[in-house]
């Protein structure tokens, strides 16, 4: 049973002993995971988010076993005063180095500026592009995924297999618009066409019939759900009990990890299409995190946002290694431009970069959801159709007018 929540360890064994006189002369660096331990991000982030650090935090001390590193994790109760609070707290009275994960737009924004004040670093595994746009930091990164990435690589891949018409279902809030907006001009200029849009109150509606209706009358080869967690459960369960998809119709979610797949069970998300950047059955190094992952978190598969937090950590403290604990201690500024300047390679995501606007840029996969007959064991679920390169996923650089991209 993994023990972290509020309280730190050290992540060691025997390098740590031998290394016991200097660690005690010198400030090991410190992480804190604030994430979402029991709210609606819970199963995307929460203990698996800490778990996936931990991991990567092993995985550094195999080459640098000289560099000590704490981990605490806190839950923010997806509350950005509570985040914005306990960011200052970690890093005026906790000595926290990076915070990483805050997977909920509002509090990704509020920790940024409490991280950009203090001169440490923050990795997010939320939506909001912004980040990396008009609130962009040369302190923080944007890393697992962005509403821009989940928009285009879905659209973008889908009307490559031959869906050019589409109809969303959007929730009717900045999010939604987000993604709705994002992927229309994807596919307006892939020659394809977006028939209709019908708004559903949120966070209001539970009984999705009459909006899925609409949707089934519009003749769409596509319905593009823009919406998140429970929300896209209900509505993808729902169109199964309509049998939306029976007649040729595709349903593309534009945010649905692989938590919420399990959680509706194959026989409604069957045929489902949705990108993620991280599948844990992509390869064999996917396959081996998720083995070393899974026993921790009670035999769960990670997802995208999970991955995101081994990623983000282990490219942190490499950054690290490459500046000096010291000076790394000292300047968060320094320890970014440094994660641009090093090019990004892990088993989860493979290789990659970090732009000069914080975007991390890697590839994203677009999944078809399997039926029960074609899953073989637990936790397989989904069906490669194709990828979208990293280059072409994110938003291009000089679109998002970041304060820190010269034009």
């Amino acid at each position: 049973m993994l023990s972290l929540n509020r309280r730190a360890f050290v992540v060691g064994g025997a390098a740590a002993v031998l290394g016991a006189r200097s660690a005690r002369a010198k400030a090991p660096i410190k992480i804190g995971v604030l994430t979402d331990m029991a709210g609606p991000y819970a199963d995307d982030s929460g203990k698996g988010s800490v778990v996936a650090a931990k991991l990567a935090i092993e995985d550094f001390r195999k080459q640098h076993g000289d560099i000590d590193v704490e981990l605490i994790s806190a839950d923010f109760q997806t509350k950005p005063d509570v985040a914005a609070s306990l960011a200052g707290s970690w890093y005026d009275r906790e000595g926290v180095d990076l915070i990483i994960d805050v997977p909920v737009s509002s509090a990704a924004l509020a920790v940024g500026e409490v991280t950009r004040q203090r001169n440490k670093v923050a990795i997010f595994n939320c939506g909001t592009s912004a980040l990396t746009g008009a609130s962009c930091s040369p302190n923080h990164a944007h890393w697992a995924f962005d509403t821009y990435s989940l928009a285009n690589s879905t659209s973008r891949a889908v009307i490559a297999e031959g869906g050019t018409s589409w109809f969303f279902i959007q929730a009717n809030y900045a999010f939604g618009a987000s993604l709705v907006a994002d992927a229309s001009g994807v596919i307006a200029s892939s020659g394809g066409k977006v028939i209709g849009t019908v708004k559903y109150p949120f966070p209001e509606t539970s009984d999705f019939a009459s909006f899925l209706l609409q949707a089934q009358a519009s003749g769409a080869k596509v319905v593009g759900l823009a919406s998140a967690g429970a929300d896209t459960a209900n509505l993808v369960k729902q169109a199964s009990e309509f049998g939306l998809a029976s007649g040729g119709t595709r349903i593309a979610a534009l945010l649905c990890f692989i938590p919420q797949i399990h959680a509706m069970g194959l026989k409604d998300a069957k045929g489902l299409l949705t990108c993620e950047a991280f599948y844990w059955d992509l390869n064999d190094q996917t396959r081996a995190f998720a083995a070393r992952y899974a026993p921790q978190v009670g035999g769960a598969m990670p997802c995208t946002i999970q991955a995101g937090c081994y990623s983000g950590v282990l490219h942190y403290l490499k950054a690290v290694a490459a500046l000096g604990t010291d000076a790394a201690k000292a300047d968060g500024k320094a320890v970014v431009a440094k994660m641009v300047e090093i090019p990004t390679d892990d088993v989860v995501f493979g290789k990659g970069r970090l732009r000069p606007d914080g975007r991390k840029i890697h590839d994203m996969h677009l999944f078809e959801v399997k039926a029960p007959a074609q899953s073989t064991r637990p936790w397989d679920y989904y069906k490669f159709v194709r990828t979208t390169p990293g280059e072409e996923a994110y938003r291009p650089l000089a679109d998002g007018k970041c304060p820190l991209v010269k034009s």
